[in-house]
């Protein structure tokens, strides 16, 4: 009988449900992609019923794939795009509103507003995070003053809101649990990371009623069971963490220093600071990174919000290519960029600027400058984003960091690791397994079952499938990050006039 554990992936451009066997390598997989909705400039939006759809879909599909059957899943774990808001009816589970998506810019006038009345300092200081557009406390209050009779509703209790996990959850277990893992709930600028609790003030701030919060939980925990209905039989769910948290545990990050990046939709880097949190002075943010054992460890992250989005730009906007593989292709067809930087701000600045005004733009251009050259600063605007946090993280923590774990669907390609390595001056290793953010959710539902046994056997399943040395010589190195440093300069200059031109 093959046993394996099911994880639930659900991103921001697709649901994933990948079967893991114990030597944590793929049993099976599939997924779904979605569309994005774009109401207006800076919004963005997902219909929180193709989220259940597709995500319910991808695993009933590989389920049926033969490799695995139902009954021979131990445990599922789900892993989830973070932030992104969801309010249901209690009674139906039903949305009031779109999910309202990470992404998503709306509320960055009334995050300005708090920050000019001096919340920020406490705010900082309870959730490890700044006021910013970005986390889903602000989303939140958007939905109970724009949706009609929300706030009424949802002081009546008769209202839920969650991130994507607790709303997956909550429709997978028949209503049954309403529940959010320590990672996610540290996402929402409402969740004390000191006592692991939601924080009193800050929901009184913002006008938000505990009726609606689901109940933390450590992120290896009993969860709930799925309703028979939709895989034919009850299955625990027994894992749950935020994407960037789930990676973080799939590259067994477990040691003090160690860090990974992510390339996704963002891209995200943590590192593993111990089981104190502390309070970066660089724009770095500080999270929970998982709840086990009854501890919580925390980590450092960086936020850079568009990665493989950017590339996704090149193909649907611009138009300029087929594939994201195909942009690999064309960067290697010329030798540089030809100093040309692509700032890829279509949804504000994230670490270490949190500038929400910033507008994306491309620096440089000559009469020379053609469809690969754009394609190639595209790709290396990733790596440089990835520079900021790395140079950021390692002065808050004053640990040099040996070497940068990989993972996400652009480790692909071979281009922009090399690249990475070469402006980082730091060596890049890229697993056997890419999908570590779904792994990071099995291991951490298989823990709670006895699927595997402790730390030090999931650690034995990292295997290096590539390292990247960088080559690139520091003059060129410091000179090429120079041209960014100005180019990320010029779009905060554009991003400073945003009130002017509102006017």
């Amino acid at each position: 009988m093959t046993q394996a554990v099911l994880s639930l992936d659900q991103g921001t451009t697709s649901s994933r449900a990948i079967l893991f066997g114990q030597d944590g390598r793929s049993l099976g997989t599939s997924f779904q992609p979605f569309p994005q909705i774009f109401p207006q400039p800076g919004w963005v939006e997902h219909d929180p019923e193709v989220i259940w759809q597709s995500q319910l879909g991808s695993a009933q599909t590989v389920l049926s794939s033969g490799a695995v059957r139902a009954d021979e899943v131990v445990a599922i774990g789900v892993t989830n795009q973070r932030e992104t808001t969801i309010i249901w009816d209690r009674a139906t589970g039903e949305p009031i509103y779109n999910a309202i998506v990470w992404q998503d810019r709306r509320t960055a006038d009334f995050c300005d507003e708090l920050k000019r009345a001096g919340h920020e300092e406490m705010v900082t200081g309870k959730t490890g995070l700044i006021i910013d557009p970005y986390f889903s406390a602000t989303k939140i209050r958007w939905i109970l003053d724009h949706v009609d009779g929300a706030r009424v509703r949802a002081e009546r209790g008769d209202l839920a809101f969650g991130t994507v996990d607790s709303f997956l959850i909550y429709r997978l277990t028949g209503g049954k649990s309403h529940v959010i893992d320590y990672s996610n709930a540290s996402r929402t600028m409402l969740f004390n990371i000191h006592s692991l609790t939601w924080d009193e003030d800050i929901l009184a701030l913002l006008d938000i009623p505990a009726a609606i919060l689901p109940t933390p939980m450590e992120s290896s925990a009993r969860l709930g069971e799925t309703d028979p209905l939709w895989f034919g039989r009850a299955i625990p769910i027994t894992g749950d963490a935020g994407d960037q948290q789930a990676a973080s545990f799939g590259q067994t990050l477990f040691t003090v220093g160690m860090a990974k990046q992510t390339y996704g939709t963002g891209g995200f880097l943590l590192m593993n600071i111990g089981e104190e949190p502390k309070i970066s002075s660089h724009g770095m943010l500080t999270t929970v990174a998982w709840g086990l054992n009854g501890k919580a460890t925390y980590a450092f992250e960086g936020a850079v919000f568009m990665a493989g989005a950017s590339v996704q730009w090149l193909r649907d906007q611009l138009q300029i290519v087929d594939s994201a593989p195909e942009s690999e292709t064309i960067a290697t067809s010329i030798d540089s960029s030809g100093e040309v930087y692509v700032v890829p701000a279509f949804t504000g600045l994230g670490a270490p600027y949190w500038n929400p005004y910033a507008r994306a733009s491309i620096f440089g251009l000559t009469r020379g400058t053609g469809r690969a050259e754009i394609i190639r600063a595209t790709l290396e605007s990733v790596a440089y984003q990835t520079r900021d946090v790395l140079d950021a993280m390692q002065q808050d923590t004053g640990i040099l960091l040996p070497e940068l774990r990989v993972d996400g669907g652009m480790v692909a390609n071979n281009f922009l690791m090399q690249f990475q390595a070469d402006i980082i001056g730091k060596p890049v290793l890229r697993p056997e397994v890419p999908e570590t953010t779904a792994l990071g959710a099995a291991y951490l539902a298989g823990l709670e079952v006895g699927f595997w046994d402790d730390l030090e056997q999931i650690t034995a399943n990292w295997h290096l499938d590539r390292r990247f040395d960088p080559t690139m010589s520091e003059a060129d190195r410091a000179a090429s990050y120079r041209g960014w440093q100005r180019a990320v300069k010029a779009a905060l200059v554009w991003a400073d006039d945003h009130d002017v031109a509102a006017q």
